[in-house]
Parts: structure tokens; C-alpha cells; sequence
């Protein structure tokens, strides 16, 4: 479990990709690794990868064809910066919100504005997604976690505070970029409970 609260940015060190996935290794001096060890989880632009392998600054992972189909970790080249977080404890607080760092699939940036010191996005999620997003509510792209503006039908907005923008990789983004999506996870939940 995450918070979406990004702890560091990192960059591709290397991708290694075979017939049932990939290999990932990630490079960061900013993240701290003193409680980091092999079998820990780490989100990487908001997709929940296990640390198979740790040395130094540099961290590697497998990532399956399944996360590389439903995410865009299979876009990524070497050098690429990502948004970093190490999985919650129960002695911590949370920040942002219940991320699973499960992506549900991938949504399209489709409009970028300035609005004063801050950046609107507009962004357009599969129809299947829309309905777990509300105006308010909360939502995580590239693992960031981040408060719906406002919705409608597919296309909903949120913006980019300066701290964000420089904190994380949104600030990197532009129209027709694909980012990865997790809807709330109360939402999924709730879904499912009133359907059964």
C-alpha cells in the first residue's frame, strides 16, 4: 500500500525485455534505501514492483507482460525519470491517499494549461474507468495522488501545484502522453459490494 505522496525521482538505469516481461533497474540518490532491502515494494510511477535485487543507489525489479500490457512502464527508455515511492508502514501517516499501486490502465493527457503558479491537466481515461472517478475525489497518476477538479464523462481535470510540477514527473508532461491511472480504491470496492 501507498499514499501517492512521491518520495524521490529516479531514472531508468537499465531495461532489459524478454519474452514474458522485462527487467527493470532504477537509479536514485534521493530515495532513501536505509530500510529498503530484497522482497520490499517499491511504486514506480504508481505500478507496485518487488526489489529483486539492491546495490547502492540502484535497485532492480521484474515487471510481467501483464503490468507491462496495463501500464506504460513498457514506454520507458533509459534515462527516463520516474516518480518513486516506497511502500507505506502502519507507523506512518497518510498523506494523500490509499494507493494500491495496482494500475487500473492507462488515460491520455489531453489539454495543458497554465492557471496562475499552477498547471491544469485534462485528462481522458477509458470509458470503463469513469465511472469510479468523482469531482473531489481522489485519483493517482504516476503514482501521484491528486484531487479530481471536475468530470465529465471521460475527460476529467486536476491541477499542478509548483511543488508538484517540480517534485514529481507531471511537470515533465504534454499533450497525448499516456500516464498510468489508479482510481480510488474505495470506489472499486464499493462497486463491487453493491453489484454482488
Amino acid at each position: 500500500m501507498f499514499t501517492g505522496i512521491i518520495q524521490a525521482i529516479g531514472q531508468v538505469k537499465s531495461k532489459t525485455m524478454h519474452d514474458k516481461g522485462a527487467v527493470f533497474s532504477f537509479s536514485s540518490t534521493a530515495l532513501d534505501y536505509a530500510t529498503v532491502k530484497i522482497g520490499d515494494s517499491i511504486a514506480v510511477n504508481g505500478v507496485c514492483l518487488t526489489v529483486i535485487d539492491i546495490d547502492n543507489n540502484i535497485f532492480t525489479v521484474d515487471v510481467s507482460q501483464e503490468t507491462l500490457n496495463c501500464s506504460v512502464l513498457g514506454d520507458l527508455s533509459v534515462a527516463s525519470d520516474v516518480n518513486l515511492e516506497k511502500a507505506l508502514r502502519l507507523n506512518q501517516g497518510v498523506d494523500g491517499h490509499l494507493v494500491s499501486g495496482h494500475v487500473d490502465g492507462q488515460a491520455r493527457v489531453v489539454g495543458k494549461k497554465t492557471e496562475g503558479a499552477s498547471t491544469r491537466f485534462t485528462i481522458s481515461v477509458p470509458q470503463s474507468l469513469e465511472k469510479y472517478i468523482a469531482a473531489k475525489g481522489s485519483v493517482a497518476l504516476n503514482g501521484v495522488s491528486l484531487t479530481v477538479n471536475s468530470i465529465k464523462q471521460n475527460i476529467f481535470d486536476v491541477n499542478i501545484i509548483p511543488h508538484t510540477s517540480i517534485a514529481t514527473t507531471l511537470g515533465q508532461l504534454n499533450v497525448d502522453n499516456n500516464v498510468n491511472i489508479e482510481v480510488d480504491i474505495i470506489a472499486r470496492h464499493l462497486e463491487r459490494l453493491i453489484n454482488n
